[in-house]
């Protein structure tokens, strides 16, 4: 017997090793995992790894059949719990699959070292006896794979093919589904003059030069650099440019991050001119972001009068200035010299940086600009106040205030004293009904969001609501609750879109709206009443010592959802079989009841979906012609848990005004602290199954799921950061909204893959795709200029979502024939 190795048999020693590593990796994970009482599959294959990688060390063969055995009943195993999903196979087939392969290559090496042992072996095998061994375990491992193979197709294809198979829309017939009645119905074709191009905020475009046929020549026009990028590793983490611009006439209207307004021409993307509001990144919040500026042409005034036609945009450091739109000055008869401090009244730490900010344009509604404001989340119960304002366009002037301490006044805060601290905030984006006279807030949470227990009836109501105001009042007019005593952040994020909502007795005044928890909501925007069922469902109790959580909550069962399914132990995911047994462990370590898990200060609650899940800010596109609602959105876990003031205390959690971290969330005021995350494997990827981010079209009329698919690659995500450059669909976080054209075509960026896709309306099918120089974050627009219809998005990316940091703003068109010109 000799022990000299060849090259081959110090790889098979290698990989015996690694083996047998993984394998006692598995083995205690396995036991830790079933001692909490879960699967002991990994606590049974571990060991048997264990015992395969002695075995391959000795240069034993049966170290091969036990490893394939292995393999066979994993296939088995895996199958039994996920079924044929792709990517819940993963973590389960793929490393065992890949050593598998390594094995295969080292049977002759296996074979000839067993021989020469003399462990049961007369002689050398021959080589067709060593090579029909290595076929058998090949086709075995093929086996395995096509099992994968298949799965992923099942579980990328399947949905879409069951739900859709390019259906159209009942009779083969376009239906309408119009927007509001309102001043929004004159925009011009060519335009897209507010955020979500008219206060309905269909974000519908009645142009139709690109179609499925023709959208595939698009080709980049023009670029423009804003040139607010961030200075230091500090600032990027923070940047946001979540812009969608506006296009009235021949000029573009957008906002930087740090509040620089810009005008473009639309055609070439020359910048006209720029003002800068000169914030800081210290009055970032969470991020610094401006998703838009407002557009308002006063008819009243000379139409070459100074500020005729002006931009509003609300500032990072909480201002509200008016510019010139032709010169970008600032509109002096407005406020003081152009400006409005919406921090006035808002309370003592108003000024603090970073507490107050505005991220979201004004909504102007028959001449009253309608603003809210952002406060920092999870700081303590006496926050500034999230009042509503009404301000008069042209001169500033404050026309009424919705403050829930004192809503029947509607009007400004005594002298001396302060709007009510710690309500319900509403930073989003607003829409409006110019004929009804109506403005509609998607509310937010109280100034403690994960404990309720000081709310007081006023916050208890209006808390995660779609609220109706008479916007030249500022008197309440109705208001619905999709979440009863949030303690979820669950918080309002997406605008409302006003549509004449099909129904058996004809098109009804509807706003429609989507939610965190993926619910998606229809009402009579005239009375707030539910025009498809809302179901009142138990919700777990419990909680922590002084809560008092909701017995029920709503949930929309009349309308498609988005809402993600009720997690199992099961839907634990990781790259491998490591980082999810190690999910898996955390499951089961964790308290979870479903979305309404009560938070927990013992142990962690499993938030899911997490601040970031269902639809965010990016909220619905809905396509007038056809009547086809299109919505994207996001399935992301979060582990939170509650703590104890003095655990809080000894964590040095301190509010920003006090000096504390602006990621921290004190709770100052209540019993308990935050410690909040977002739930990832080691090696990064969300613990659930994906896909974590989708796209859905949902037929209005029949209220049917015309296509739901995974929306987008992991192309620029992968293990510990590093891009993957895999361009497999598999459904990733997304952030951003889409825009929808008459020729039936959707656009959106959103995705962390950087790329912004042209997907066919009425199918789902993937016409065109660009590349872009930075993360797609922000909706896109279409208009025409010069005769050709443009396509632009801003291109900036978004620190939180981890995407690439930069200043682009892009417009795509078709190729300009000679014929054109």
């Amino acid at each position: 017997m000799t022990r000299n190795r060849s090259v081959a048999g110090w790889l098979l020693l290698a990989l015996a090793l690694f083996v047998a590593a993984i394998g006692a990796i598995l083995a205690v994970g396995g036991v830790w995992l079933a001692a909490l009482g879960g699967s002991w599959y990994y606590a049974v294959a571990g060991s048997a790894m264990v015992v395969t990688g002695w075995l391959l060390a000795r240069d034993q063969f049966s170290g091969v059949i036990l490893y394939f055995t292995i393999l066979g009943l994993t296939v088995l195993w895996s199958l039994w719990e996920v079924g044929l999903d792709g990517w819940a196979l993963l973590p389960r087939l793929g490393g065992p699959v890949a050593l598998a392969v390594a094995l295969i290559l080292l049977i002759p090496t296996i074979r000839r070292r067993a021989a020469l042992r003399g462990k049961g072996e007369r002689a050398a095998p021959s080589v067709a006896a060593a090579q029909l061994e290595s076929g058998i375990a090949l086709f075995i491992t093929i086996g395995a794979v096509l099992f994968a193979l298949t799965g992923a197709w099942f579980s990328a294809a399947s949905v879409v093919l069951a739900q859709t198979a390019s259906q159209k829309l009942p009779g083969g017939e376009a239906q309408t589904v119009s927007a509001a009645a309102s001043p929004a119905a004159a925009i011009s074709e060519a335009d897209w003059p507010a955020y979500g191009r008219g206060n309905t905020a269909t974000r519908y475009s009645p142009l139709d030069q690109l179609t499925p046929e023709t959208v595939g020549e698009l080709e980049r026009v023009w670029s423009y650099r804003t040139g607010d990028l961030p200075e230091d590793k500090v600032a990027a983490a923070a940047y946001a440019p979540e812009t969608t611009p506006l296009k009235v006439g021949e000029t573009l209207y957008l906002c930087t991050p740090l509040s620089v307004a810009i005008a473009l021409d639309a055609a070439t993307g020359r910048e006209i001119w720029r003002h800068d509001a000169e914030t800081s990144i210290d009055a970032a919040p969470y991020t610094a972001a401006c998703r838009g500026v407002a557009y308002y042409l006063d008819r009243a005034a000379q139409a070459d009068a100074v500020c005729a036609a002006r931009v509003l945009m609300g500032t990072l450091d909480g201002r509200l200035i008016a510019l010139d739109s032709r010169d970008g000055r600032p509109c002096a008869g407005f406020g003081t010299d152009g400006t409005i401090d919406l921090k006035t009244d808002l309370g003592p730490d108003a000024d603090v940086p970073g507490f107050v900010a505005v991220t979201s344009p004004p909504t102007i509604v028959n001449g009253v600009a309608v603003i809210g404001h952002l406060v920092l989340d999870g700081q303590k119960e006496d926050a500034p106040s999230g009042v509503v304002r009404g301000y008069d366009a042209v001169s500033g002037a404050l026309v009424w205030a919705w403050d829930l301490g004192r809503a029947e006044t509607q009007g400004p805060a005594a002298q001396g004293e302060s709007y009510t601290p710690g309500t319900p905030n509403a930073w989003t984006i607003f829409s409006a009904d110019d004929a009804l006279g109506l403005v509609y807030l998607p509310l937010g949470n109280s100034a403690v969001d994960y404990f309720g227990g000081a709310r007081t009836p006023e916050e208890e109501r209006f808390g995660s609501a779609m609220v109706a105001l008479d916007a030249a009042t500022g008197a309440l007019r109705w208001s619905f609750q999709t979440v009863h005593h949030d303690v979820w952040d669950y918080d309002l994020s997406s605008q409302g879109s006003l549509i004449d909502f099909p129904a058996d007795e004809g098109p009804v005044p509807a706003i429609i709206f989507a939610t965190k928890t993926g619910d998606i909501y229809v009402l009579d925007r005239r009375t707030g009443a539910p025009l498809t069922e809302v179901e009142e469902k138990p919700a777990p109790q419990g909680g922590v010592a002084g809560e008092r959580l909701a017995p029920t909550q709503p949930h929309s069962v009349g309308f498609p959802h988005v809402r993600p399914e009720r997690l199992t132990e099961r839907d634990a995911w990781g790259v491998s079989a490591i980082d999810q047994l190690w999910c898996r462990i955390q499951f089961r370590q964790a308290s979870y009841e479903g979305m309404y898990t009560p938070p927990t200060v013992d142990k962690p609650w499993i938030n899911f979906p997490g601040n970031n899940g269902g639809v965010d800010w990016g909220g619905l596109a809905v396509d007038e012609a056809r009547g086809i609602l299109v919505v994207n959105w996001n399935s992301l876990p979060m582990m939170n848990r509650l703590i104890s003031r003095d655990e809080a205390n000894r964590l040095g959690l301190k509010t920003i005004d006090e000096g504390g971290d602006k990621e921290d969330d004190p709770q100052a005021g209540s019993p308990y602290g935050l410690l909040v995350k977002f739930w990832r494997s080691p090696l990064g990827p969300p613990c659930v199954r994906p896909p974590w981010g989708g796209l859905m079209a949902v037929d209005l009329k029949t209220r049917k799921v015309l296509w739901r698919k995974p929306f987008g690659t992991a192309y620029d995500n992968g293990i510990l950061g590093v891009p993957s450059r895999l361009p497999i669909p598999i459904g990733v976080p997304n952030n951003g909204g889409a825009a929808v054209t008459a020729g039936g075509v959707t656009f959106v960026g959103a995705t962390t893959d950087r790329y912004l896709r042209a997907i066919e309306t009425g199918t789902g099918k993937v016409l065109w795709k660009a590349r872009l120089p930075a993360g797609g974050q922000a909706t896109p627009i279409t208009y025409e200029a010069d005769g050709r219809q443009f396509i632009l998005i801003m291109a900036g990316g978004h620190a939180k979502m981890e995407t690439k940091i930069g200043d682009h703003v892009i417009a795509y068109a078709l190729p300009q024939r000679q014929g054109d010109l």
